[in-house]
């Protein structure tokens, strides 16, 4: 009798943990080691162009993974690429064509945390936002997001499956 009321118990929590399956998220970010990677090559590719940046990665919740900033690149650099690539992330798209498109509305561009400028790039795989990177630093945002998408080249065959 005890074994018929254990399977039976069994037998009645397999539907519940079906359906408790549903309230769970599943969901994938850059690793850190990847993260670190792709600021290492964003940031060498600066250094080969003659600039001095600051490469922020930040995981696909806008936290940060990793922050290199070049020894003369200034300190403010560090939150403006760290605003790049939150932005990019919750807008799910990179900062040049946020700039492009103009359909940020003034109030929007005040926001806490938001940089209109580029050089914040996503960074995706198999159709998500995994992350964000972004650096500032170089004359002019282009420069920046130069480095930022060279960087994220030197993973891609990390992130594409």
């Amino acid at each position: 009798m005890k074994r018929f009321a254990l399977i039976v118990a069994m037998l009645l929590a397999i539907p519940a943990a079906g359906h408790a399956d549903s309230a769970l998220v599943t969901y994938k970010s850059i690793a850190p080691d990847t993260a670190l990677e792709l600021a290492e090559a964003a940031l060498k590719k600066c250094r080969a162009d003659g600039y001095q940046v600051a490469v922020i990665v930040l995981d696909r919740f806008g936290a940060p993974l990793v922050g290199l900033r070049d020894r003369y690149a200034s300190l403010g650099a560090w939150d403006i690429a760290t605003g790049k690539a939150w932005t990019a992330i919750n807008f799910g798209r990179d900062t040049s064509v946020l700039i492009k498109d103009g359909n940020i509305t003034p109030a929007l561009a005040r926001a806490p945390r938001v940089m209109l400028s580029a050089g914040g790039v996503i960074i995706e795989a198999a159709g998500s936002i995994i992350g964000g990177v972004g650096v500032a630093g170089a004359p002019g945002g282009d420069k920046d997001e130069a480095c930022a998408k060279a960087g994220l080249d030197a993973v891609r065959d990390k992130l594409d499956f």
